[in-house]
């Protein structure tokens, strides 16, 4: 089979000394920082995305961003099980049943299923990953500038919809991130937008700068207001591998998971969170002993951490095969790709299958020293929680601003930074979701793009976008999604009358 001979391929490029080395790090680097409460995946990429900058070649990138990723998702449930504060948004359903059997005394097992869900879970999505992202670049081949516009819009319109309690604030996030990405020199026509005459705003807005003040430094702002003094339930992990109990438990809770995780991954916009709660309520729901959850059950543990890590992985398929990042941590590591001068979508297992299959291979790597490196070192990532946030907030502004100037050495990235930083406290205070803002921040360039072109060649003709049956079908799908929260609205105004 092609993909079974481009794995060995990949496995011989992510298994040389240089990949394999930057891979450890990454995975290191991503659980270090997915512990300490408050950052998760896209803010632990965007603190620790200008050293893949330095390392020239896109595949070591790649693989040391892929690994931080799934470093800080395994990272995450370490504070949620321990302190009660997630280490990442996908982690908040585990801090419902974890946090319950740490406080039992069960620390060690919580900490033991969380991690061997992850791994079970991982590895499941990287084998659908091997064998569903081939087929699925030959039929995105199919795609032109016109599918391509509704596959964005798509995209963004999923984000908005899954991002949160609000689609009207998800709507509106993904309303600013297109405007934000409009700003600079018109890519078809050489135009100047939204300039004000000033030459920093001529190039737009650097995409680092954004995901490193709205992620980073606006959740040290947020943070900084909270009470981050919560105290260790406990600093000694013992049984931490899980009893034959605790097994019979966990075994469908963790494929539940997995199959929730995936499917949801898939999905732009959907992402780990997405994933995560769904799965907790569906194991609820089947579970002959509902009343245990949120008094410690393991399955309310095992069953959210097996689903954010299946979609941790199911969400890389969209990126490689489509062009279309489905999550904001994803969607840094295509904007990191795009920079390195590969460009992600149909064409990249043709023309770069070096990178295309050496990510897939390191995933495999990844995941099995992640599951070894994190059991044995739990002591380690206790002892992390255990420095202050007071000594951790600066550490973490310098790493931003030493990574946003290195990226061109001109200061002003750092000072929009800072003005994007606090423009994410704002948000944050307000609730919005910063998801959309920052997948529309990406997409808007690709949904511009490929309008101009479909309108180019059609001369003008939009309804090219629905005579072509891949488009309509997908603008379809798009329009019911928009008309879904109108109809339920009617509906409920009916009920009451």
């Amino acid at each position: 089979m092609l993909e079974m001979q481009g794995l060995l391929n990949g496995f011989a490029l992510a298994l040389t000394p240089v990949n394999l080395l930057f891979g450890f790090i990454g995975a290191v680097l991503g659980t270090a920082v997915g512990v300490l409460p408050g950052l998760g995946p896209a803010a632990t990429i965007s603190l620790l995305l200008p050293i893949t900058y330095a390392l020239g070649s896109p595949l070591t990138s790649i693989i040391m961003m892929a690994g931080i990723y799934c470093g800080a998702m395994y990272g995450g449930s370490t504070t949620s099980i321990l302190l009660n504060i997630p280490g990442e948004a996908a982690s908040v359903v585990t801090c419902i049943d974890g946090y319950k059997m740490a406080k039992n005394g069960r620390a060690g097992a919580a900490l033991g299923i969380s991690a061997i869900g992850s791994f079970i879970a991982g590895t499941f999505g990287i084998i659908a990953l091997t064998f569903i992202a081939p087929p699925l670049s030959s039929f995105a081949l199919k795609f032109g500038p016109t599918e391509y516009f509704s596959l964005t819009l798509l995209g963004l319109t999923l984000a908005a919809f899954l991002s949160g309690k609000s689609m009207l604030k998800g709507m509106i996030m993904a309303v600013f991130g297109l405007l934000l990405a409009t700003v600079g020199i018109d890519p078809v026509g050489g135009a100047l937008r939204y300039t004000f005459g000033t030459m920093i705003l001529m190039d737009g807005f650097d995409f680092l700068a954004l995901a490193m003040g709205v992620f980073g430094i606006g959740e040290i702002l947020i943070s900084l207001e909270e009470d981050m003094n919560s105290e260790l339930v406990t600093t000694k992990i013992k049984d931490i591998y899980p009893t034959m109990k605790d097994w019979l438990e966990s075994r469908w809770a963790i494929l539940r998971g997995t199959v929730i995780g995936f499917g949801v991954g898939l999905l732009p916009g959907g992402g780990a969170v997405m994933a995560s709660m769904i799965a907790y309520a569906i194991e609820k729901r089947v579970s002959k002993t509902p009343e245990r959850f949120g008094e410690g059950a393991i399955e309310g543990v095992a069953s959210p951490e097996s689903a954010n890590n299946a979609a941790s992985s199911a969400s890389f398929i969209p990126m490689l095969t489509l062009g279309i990042p489905g999550n904001p941590a994803i969607a840094m590591i295509f904007a990191a790709l795009l920079i390195q001068g590969v460009q992600p979508g149909p064409f990249l297992i043709v023309d770069h299958p070096d990178v295309f299959w050496g990510v897939i291979a390191s995933m495999y790597i990844g995941n099995v020293v992640l599951l070894f490196f994190n059991l044995p070192l739990v002591g380690v990532w206790v002892q992390m929680l255990r420095v202050p946030y007071s000594i951790m907030a600066p550490l973490i502004v310098m790493i931003c601003s030493i990574g946003v100037y290195s990226l061109k050495n001109d200061v002003d990235d750092v000072l929009m930074m800072f003005i994007f930083g606090i423009f994410g406290y704002i948000l944050r205070k307000f609730k919005f979701e910063l998801g959309p803002l920052i997948l529309a921040f990406v997409l808007g360039r690709i949904l511009e793009r490929s309008l101009s072109q479909a309108l180019i060649i059609s001369s003008g003709d939009v309804s090219v976008f629905v005579t072509k049956p891949i488009s309509a079908v997908l603008l379809g799908i798009v329009f019911l999604m928009l008309l879904t929260p109108l109809a339920l609205m009617l509906r409920e105004k009916k009920s009451e009358v």
